[in-house]
Parts: structure tokens; C-alpha cells; sequence
């Protein structure tokens, strides 16, 4: 596997994560939950904006329901798919330029933005962990290899 293939790989497991807690708002959309799940989604569609050399089509922090979310979640998973199917193994070393949402300007390669807008998922879906169990809710089992032995996504390999 190629470091796009496997790149391809953990934005499948990272979509499928992310569904995993839809699923979870869905039956118990508490405010603060929700709130992080919105950035999650955000988040990724500003960076892809980002790459993409668009506009910001969305704030950092919206004020989306669960229902949004979900909306959003469907389109960010057609956008990455598009956006990928625009690069190869070598593309992922290509550096772009954007101006973050202070203002600053900043150059970064597409492999290291889209490692970042993993890692950042991650970490929320952390947060989002602790405050449905705060809230007395069960949060959902999303470990990566958990997800590969279970085979809830396309995982390839063995």
C-alpha cells in the first residue's frame, strides 16, 4: 500500500468514525456534543476549501444541528472523494498556501494538512467520548483497529 492508498484508507475510517457519533447525536443530541461534532465537520470542509483554493464556505464554530450535520457529513464525504480522485501518491508532497482564520499565512503539503485534519477529528471524537458519557449516554467504539478487525470499512490488505 502506497502512502496515497493509505491516506485514501484512514479518510474511509475516518468518515465511518464520524458516523459512528452521527449515529450517537442522533438518539441523544445533547448542546455541547453537538457543538463539537459541527467543528469536526467544519472544520474538514474549511481545509478542504483550503486546498481546493476556495473561499471559506462555512464558520470554523457553526451553529448546526444534528440533522445538518448529517446533510454536511454526506457532502464532505462526495468532496473528499472528488478531491482524491485529483491526486496521486506525489501530489500528497505538493505544498499549498492558505491564510488561516487569524489572518496568518501559512504553507503546508497536502499530506501533512490532511494528517492534521485526521488528528483533529480524532481528538474531538475524544471530547465528543467524554461528554456523552457525562451526559449518561454510551459513546461509540471507534478505535481504528477495532474498525479494521470488524471490517467497517474498506480496509484492504489482511
Amino acid at each position: 500500500m502506497d502512502r496515497y492508498e493509505h491516506v485514501v484508507r484512514l479518510l474511509d475510517y475516518d468518515d465511518w468514525a464520524n458516523r459512528e457519533f452521527l449515529g450517537a447525536l442522533q438518539a441523544h443530541p445533547t448542546p455541547e456534543a453537538v457543538r463539537l461534532f459541527a467543528h469536526v465537520v467544519a472544520a474538514q470542509v474549511l481545509w478542504l476549501d483550503r486546498m481546493a483554493h476556495r473561499p471559506m464556505t462555512c464558520p470554523v464554530w457553526p451553529d448546526w444541528s444534528v440533522d445538518e450535520c448529517a446533510v454536511r457529513l454526506d457532502v464532505l464525504r462526495a468532496n473528499w472523494r472528488s478531491f482524491l480522485r485529483g491526486l496521486d501518491a506525489r501530489a500528497l508532497s505538493t505544498s499549498i498556501s492558505y491564510v488561516n482564520t487569524s489572518g496568518k499565512h501559512f504553507k503546508n503539503q497536502i499530506g501533512d494538512v490532511i494528517s492534521h485534519v485526521l488528528f483533529h477529528a480524532a481528538y474531538h471524537r475524544g471530547q465528543l467520548a467524554t461528554t456523552l458519557r457525562a451526559a449518561g449516554h454510551e459513546a461509540p467504539y471507534t478505535d481504528f483497529i477495532h474498525a479494521v478487525r470488524e471490517g467497517k470499512f474498506d480496509a484492504g490488505g489482511d
